[in-house]
């Protein structure tokens, strides 16, 4: 979705030249009582109207910067983070609902274990190893701090042989060893994640040895030279819902909202073709980059009072769009081709989908999403009744890759965290033994009690309050990617029928 910041500059420009025509004085900086321009009811409700529209834009644009350093904050640079900076966490198990909450990741993967560590390539290149996975399905993706995956250095295109890379900051044109490939990153800071296919807990030990071979090291002392002094970080700590994920960006104080976004934004700039044509028109909200955010920098205190609204409302607000970003069919919307990389392309909507909703997201070629809360009717799904829904032998969103894999995952609707369940079980998929039909299509029972015996095995556990679902796929094939790119092809998409 771009943008026409022009068109915004425009009409703050009449309205100034309305209020400098009829005499009223203006005052673009005034933000202290009493010093303020007096305006009519009607001046009043077009200011509110359009400031408030801007704000929004504003923190759409800004959503998956603060969203990540949201998850940096809980991985690497906050009070009670995982690991030091340019160190990998990694999760001991599959993304239960209390590790992912621990880890403060949004709608997790639950037939990978995952890692994760946030580089600070300001001093140095981080040198990162890959190991030869002997033919298990692994990736490494690489993101930006907006929220981007710009590279794979393991996984469906880049193979699970391994090897040696060098993660390079910005303006770094030093020597490398050899051996080892570069890979220039957008931004200061980068994370890296890392996944690796577990198909149950037999599989877990030969899954962690993988993980567990995936390893990161500073430049110098990969080349046995003295490394530099360690960094020391004085970051804003985001005050949010404990209960929620912090990618849901709710702020304790909205306001926190925009001095995290400015303070995430100078330090990790975003492309020039955006410096140059989206952060001039938000300079009404006092944003200027490079600059610290201040309150008094904003034009008015109508546009702060508007700035405090659109920081709370942004995180709930962008998570009830993602019908609007791709193509749907019966209550499911498969991601957009451009999914997990859309800020590049200035698609900011879909980025803020992509941050609030699945923070992190892979690329479609090397993974795709299909997603739903709603039935085949368009009714929000709900532990208060039953379902089913049945996959067709011929679905071709399901058709991956070998060693790829793909799976139908249950996540709470308000926490959007994976569910406890009686049976610990959190997705259905290719690693699990399902009954098929006559037919060969495959019905999956979604419930939050067993559908008996005899269908226990194709049964996946829902909370008792509203939840929604994802579909993924891990390296998916020419026919699932054909798929994803043809809208008519979302007719295909399975209904999600209330039992009778």
């Amino acid at each position: 979705m771009k943008h026409n910041t022009s068109f915004f500059v425009f009409r703050g420009f009449l309205v100034v030249l309305v209020l400098v025509f009829a005499g009223i004085a203006w005052h673009p900086a005034t933000v202290h009582a009493g010093e303020e321009t007096t305006y009519s009811p009607e001046e009043v409700k077009a200011i509110k109207a359009w400031a408030h529209s801007l704000a929004l834009q504003a923190a759409t644009y800004g959503a998956p910067i603060v969203g990540m350093y949201n998850l940096r904050d809980t991985v690497a640079t906050g009070p009670n983070a995982k690991v030091k900076p340019n160190q990998l966490w990694r999760m001991p198990n599959i993304s239960t609902p209390k590790l992912a909450q621990e880890s403060g990741y949004v709608t997790p993967n639950v037939n990978t274990i995952y890692g994760f560590g946030f580089m600070d390539l300001s001093q140095e290149p981080i040198i990162l190893t890959a190991p030869d996975s002997d033919g298990r399905y692994y990736m490494i993706e690489l993101v930006d701090m907006w929220d981007n995956a710009f590279a794979y250095p393991a996984g469906k295109e880049a193979g699970y042989k391994g090897g040696k890379f060098a993660l390079v900051g910005p303006g770094w044109d030093g020597k490398l060893p050899d051996g080892v490939k570069r890979i220039d990153a957008p931004t200061r800071w980068v994370e890296i994640q890392p996944r690796v296919h577990v198909k149950n807990q037999d599989d877990l030990p030969a899954a962690q040895k993988v993980l567990e071979g995936i390893t990161v090291q500073g430049l110098a002392e990969y080349e046995g030279k003295p490394a530099p002094a360690p960094l020391t970080y004085n970051y804003e700590t985001p005050k949010v819902d404990p209960k929620a994920a912090s990618s849901l960006l709710k702020f304790e104080d909205p306001m926190q909202f925009w001095s995290i976004f400015i303070a995430a934004m100078n330090e990790n700039p975003p492309p020039k073709d955006q410096i140059d044509a989206v952060l001039p028109g938000y300079k009404y909200l006092g944003i200027e980059l490079g600059k610290p955010w201040k309150s008094e920098a904003v034009l008015n205190s109508i546009f702060l009072e508007e700035m405090k609204a659109a920081g709370a409302e942004i995180g709930p607000m962008i998570s009830r769009l993602p019908y609007l970003i791709g193509p749907n069919g019966n209550g499911w919307i498969a991601t957009p081709y451009n999914f997990g990389a859309a800020a590049a392309e200035a698609d900011y909507l879909t980025a803020a989908v992509n941050a609030v909703l699945g923070l992190t997201a892979n690329t479609a070629n090397e993974a795709f999403y299909i997603w739903s809360n709603l039935d085949y009717k368009g009714q929000q799904l709900t532990g208060e009744k039953n379902y089913t829904m049945t996959l067709p032998a011929t679905f071709p969103y399901t058709k991956v890759v070998p060693p790829g894999f793909w799976s139908v995952t249950m996540y709470d609707g308000e926490t959007k965290l994976t569910v406890e369940n009686p049976i610990n079980r959190y997705s259905l998929g290719s690693d699990n033994d399902l009954k098929k039909n006559p037919d060969g299509s495959i019905t999956i029972y979604l419930q939050p009690a067993s559908p008996g015996a005899d269908k226990e095995s194709n049964w996946l556990p829902t909370p008792k309050g509203p939840f929604y679902m994802l579909m993924r796929n891990y390296a998916p094939s020419d026919e699932a990617i054909k798929a994803l790119k043809d809208p008519s092809a979302a007719k295909l998409l399975p209904k999600v029928e209330p039992a009778s």
